[in-house]
């Protein structure tokens, strides 16, 4: 069966999943696999449960007129969601980037949304899973469409582009994440500056945050620039207010304040450039502002939370160096004479994961904290003053004990390490 085939069944059947376990009626199950899995095991249970067709790539013990056999699920996966992607003559916008690549991703979402049908990202689907399953639940009513790319080694974000086909980009900026996968600082400027290659070769216009010097200097060759900064022509900003929530005043017509519900001063470039991409497709200044400042950070992702008279910065979901140094400076400013830092680890630094966890360390130096919570060996293997625990749960237990009440407390670290469970100590 070739692809112009699959799609008129995915036509008739326009739901895919690739999780056995959350399919429902009618869904097309691609039966992936992968080091720990292998999703043809499933192919009989999919059809048991509802599922309209499987897609598999291994013989299987029974048949089924409801089974497409190809050489390779995934290939299958991204070569459909091409296809898919092909039937549209929209504005598809990708975005990447080391830090904020999720917040700004939601931020366009919800000022585009107040003109335009828009399509998103879920969540993080921003792999070489996700991002053809976002495409595929791009529906024909799709007037723009926003396509988050993550990544974390060389020609990955290039493969990406092959099946999104964007043409509009954006990098948030340049920073220290995934040094193990991409081999150095420098190739994670190659690896993201790929979607702006893509751009340049396709004549497609590129946004810029001219206050990322990596970034800025991808975008000289490219024709089609648009820029937003703190020192921009086109979206120009600066925050007003950050205790606890930043208050941004953008340059327009008239200055524009925006009391957004994000916290942290890095959070500044995020909005302007969502003011910046809805300008751009002539979304008047009003809607914008309410766009961002309906907008609710979730996830782990700088939430303010207030438990037992204590304010928690949750900022859990990842970390890497830029976005923990930017974390605890903003943290270090904020109002408050009860400051607890809870950080886990950093990971995916490779080779320089001692050195970037020995400079957060000479960070937290520079402040005056009630107290400092390390959790993860590589905190641990650092000579440090600090209270060193090995999970996240340990740290929840400790804070349990302290019974603190007014304090301000800053949770963060890398996905794996799970900072959010220390939440439990309140319950």
């Amino acid at each position: 069966m070739n692809i112009e085939q699959l799609y008129e069944i995915y036509k008739q059947f326009p739901s895919v999943e690739t999780d056995s376990r959350k399919l429902k009626k009618d869904d097309i199950f691609f039966a992936l696999k992968g080091p720990n899995f292998n999703g043809n095991v499933f192919a009989q249970q999919a059809l048991q449960s509802g599922a309209a067709w499987v897609v598999a790539d291994e013989p299987l013990l029974f048949e089924d007129k409801r089974i497409i056999q190809v050489n390779n699920v995934l290939e299958t996966l991204q070569q459909l969601a091409k296809y898919h992607r092909e039937q549209f003559s929209i504005p598809f916008i990708a975005i990447t980037g080391s830090n904020g690549k999720t917040t700004t991703k939601e931020l366009l979402h919800e000022v585009l949304s107040t003109t335009f049908k828009t399509y998103t990202t879920k969540g993080n689907l921003n792999n070489h899973i996700g991002i053809p399953l976002t495409i595929l639940k791009i529906k024909p009513d799709a007037e723009i469409a926003v396509i988050e790319m993550g990544a974390n080694h060389l020609h990955e974000i290039s493969g990406y582009c092959q099946y999104a086909q964007p043409t509009h980009g954006l990098i948030t900026n340049i920073g220290k994440a995934h040094l193990e996968g991409f081999g150095g600082e420098e190739n994670v400027k190659k690896g993201k500056g790929e979607l702006f290659q893509y751009l340049k070769d396709r004549k497609g216009t590129v946004f810029v945050n001219t206050d990322d010097p990596a970034v800025f200097d991808l975008s000289k060759p490219i024709n089609n620039t648009i820029f937003y900064g703190s020192k921009s022509d086109n979206a120009q900003g600066t925050i007003i207010q950050n205790d606890p929530f930043i208050e941004v005043s953008i340059e327009s017509e008239k200055p524009l304040i925006i009391q957004t519900n994000l916290v942290g001063a890095y959070n500044l470039p995020n909005v302007l450039a969502a003011f910046c991409v809805g300008k751009y497709f002539k979304i008047p200044n009003d809607k914008i502002k309410t766009a961002i400042e309906n907008y609710q950070p979730s996830n782990s992702r700088s939430q303010l939370i207030q438990k037992n008279n204590n304010t928690i910065i949750l900022d859990a979901y990842n970390a890497n160096p830029g976005s923990m140094k930017a974390a605890i400076e903003n943290f270090a400013k904020m109002k408050g004479d009860k400051k607890i830092l809870l950080l886990g680890s950093m990971m995916e630094l490779g080779a320089e994961s001692e050195k970037e966890h020995a400079d957060i360390i000479s960070l937290i130096d520079q402040n005056k904290w009630y107290a400092v919570v390390l959790v993860g060996k590589n905190f641990k293997e650092i000579k440090n003053s600090y209270i060193n625990l090995e999970t996240s749960l340990q740290a929840s237990d400790w804070l349990k004990k302290q019974n603190v009440e007014n304090a301000q407390i800053l949770i963060k670290g890398s996905r794996s390490v799970q900072m959010e469970k220390v939440l439990e100590a309140f319950q």
